[in-house]
């Protein structure tokens, strides 16, 4: 999720620094949400899926239009990306382009991936936000 406009910038930066302390904790990948909303424990509104990835709205919408695309297969980080990984990496920004014509952003749209800590990321997923319908600004952080 993304932060909040009042004052969620700090949410997700506390969101990161946990999820990033449990990854030193643990040592490895504890399950998380996105691996929850994929084997359907928790609803989601889920509007495409397919063998490699599921996409849904974002329950903290940042803009007329915010949706994740998530592979189905775990990554914890972009950081941790492999060149066995290209093809998958490929199929997610295809996807990703593929529904945001398809929900209308032809003015165009923001593609974000946040990695560890510094970029606030809160789930250890890899995930593409897909944010659009709106003018967005610059810079973004």
């Amino acid at each position: 999720r993304c932060a909040s406009s009042s004052g969620g910038h700090d949410d997700e930066v506390s969101k990161a620094e946990r999820a990033n302390r449990a990854q030193e904790i643990y040592g490895t990948q504890p399950l998380t949400i996105f691996s929850k909303i994929i084997d359907r424990t928790i609803p989601a509104d889920i509007f495409y899926e397919d063998k490699k990835c599921v996409a849904f709205r974002d329950v903290n919408p940042q803009a007329p239009l915010h949706f994740l695309v998530i592979p189905k297969t775990p990554i914890p980080r972009i950081s941790e990306v492999t060149e066995d990984d290209k093809e998958l990496l490929g199929h997610l920004l295809v996807t990703a382009s593929q529904l945001a014509k398809k929900e209308g952003l032809d003015e165009g749209y923001r593609l974000v991936i946040n990695d560890g800590k510094h970029g606030a990321q809160s789930v250890y997923h890899l995930h593409i936000h897909v944010i659009g319908g709106r003018q967005m600004g610059w810079p973004p952080g």
